[in-house]
């Protein structure tokens, strides 16, 4: 009995705690490995970044200090047109009195914009991606004439097989005369 006191009294090291240099060794030798584990893994993981030529086309801005009441104008956003529509007085309260239709596609016109007279959707038809025409079709929105989508002023969806609204890309007002899309 007395050697198994001895070799348990030799393990801790005379320590009550039990803690012994090996330990701190131990600990020490772990963070190392794990700190240059990281090192060796974060190029790996930085190279999925996207470039900085993929960062640039993610926004957009748009000045609109030229843009008159009724006229829409087509910018590029990642590959995509997308529209810029100043609307009139008359096509935000038609677009307001519209709620109450029956759409395929219901949504009201005070969700589809941040400021009543400005207008920002993706210029791509819902139906097969054709791009529709301005201030065209029964509704005086877009028209698309590859198969016959009628939208109204708000890019809602009125008539012809597209199954939804002219989706409404990501922008903010930077000022009250530069919009950023993205």
């Amino acid at each position: 009995m007395a050697d198994a006191k001895a070799t348990s009294g030799h393990r801790s090291g005379g320590h009550a705690g039990g803690e012994t240099r090996r330990d701190f060794l131990v600990v020490a030798a772990n963070a190392f490995v794990g700190v240059g584990a990281a090192a060796a893994i974060w190029p790996f993981i930085h190279q999925m970044n996207p470039s900085a030529d993929v960062l640039a086309l993610s926004s957009t801005e748009v000045d609109i200090s030229s843009v008159q009441a009724g006229q829409s104008i087509t910018v590029l956003w990642r590959g995509k047109p997308v529209f810029v529509r100043h609307r009139t007085q008359a096509e935000i309260d038609a677009a307001a009195k519209d709620d109450a239709v029956s759409l395929p596609d219901p949504e009201k016109d005070a969700k589809r914009v941040k400021k009543p007279e400005w207008l920002i959707t993706e210029g791509v038809c819902t139906h097969l991606g054709c791009v529709p025409l301005a201030n065209k079709g029964e509704y005086n929105g877009w028209f698309c004439p590859c198969h016959g989508s009628h939208y109204d002023v708000s890019g809602r969806i009125r008539k012809g097989p597209a199954p939804k609204n002219l989706t409404i890309p990501p922008y903010a007002f930077v000022s009250d005369t530069v919009i950023r899309i993205g």
